[in-house]
């Protein structure tokens, strides 16, 4: 696993197997509900910004819309490639300045990518930027300040293990837009107007099994690397009794928040 490094591309493209497979599915559900706050179908172009590995652009793509799915990172570019989904174009770009013409599109959205851009209100005046008067705009961020699933998971067990460690500061946008007041308020110096905020909740599945890797079950969290060797078996006990507690057959569900954002191109 690639040292996390969100600001990285290299770190995406490293990591861009082990997200599609372990992460994809779950901020998929995040993404359907996202895309549902705005009208998708046939005719409306619709740009993916940091799209990842394509969950949303391939929801956005089935519902009948025209779909350009961007990231930074040439691995997740090429993940979306593979997949051949019809109706999605994918192209290498810096979200913070996106080589796009104005009013390109009808809608653009974020799922979890644009709150970690280095310079995220550039992201947020890009994506209003291209979209077009009376278009949306829609982001995804996460309501903790570190984020969902097995990232939340660790947050919370290093704060009870090690209550007078040095806190860890959340990447880019995530300390600022987790708050509804803050994220209208950056939504609209952005551009956007009428911002409405609504909070979506999912499980993430944890499948346990022997195979379980923690380096993998990790790796997307800075709170892993900061641990050193007695620390990190001290994290594994409290794992091993959440495990025990909390387990739903062969699944450790963890509850994960976001808030959704929808504003409309002034």
């Amino acid at each position: 696993m690639a040292t996390f490094n969100p600001a990285d591309p290299e770190f995406w493209s490293q990591s861009a197997k082990t997200y599609a497979a372990q992460s994809e599915p779950f901020t998929g559900l995040f993404a359907a509900d996202a895309l549902g706050l705005t009208q998708i179908g046939p005719g409306v172009k619709l740009l993916d910004v940091a799209a990842g590995t394509g969950a949303a652009s391939a929801l956005a793509a089935a519902a009948g819309a025209e779909v350009l799915a961007t990231d930074f990172s040439p691995g997740m570019i090429d993940a979306i490639e593979a997949q051949a989904l019809p109706g999605v174009t994918a192209r290498v770009m810096n979200g913070e300045a996106l080589a796009l013409a104005d009013a390109s599109f009808d809608v653009t959205v974020s799922i979890f990518g644009v709150m970690l851009f280095p310079d995220w209100r550039a992201g947020l005046r890009e994506m209003a930027r291209v979209t077009r008067p009376g278009g949306a705009g829609v982001i995804a961020t996460w309501k903790h300040p570190f984020g969902a699933a097995t990232s939340l998971l660790l947050a919370e067990m290093r704060a009870e293990l090690f209550p007078d460690s040095p806190g860890m500061k959340p990447f880019g946008g995530m300390e600022v837009l987790r708050d509804p007041e803050r994220l209208t308020t950056e939504m609209e110096a952005a551009g956007f107007g009428a911002v409405h905020v609504a909070e979506s909740s999912h499980d993430f599945r944890l499948k346990l099994g022997p195979d379980l890797d923690v380096e993998t079950l990790f790796g997307f969290s800075p709170h892993w690397e900061g641990l050193n060797a007695d620390q990190r078996t001290q994290v594994m006990t409290a794992l091993a009794a959440r495990i025990a507690r909390d387990r739903q057959g062969d699944v450790l569900p963890i509850p994960s928040t976001a808030l959704i954002a929808r504003g409309t191109r002034r």
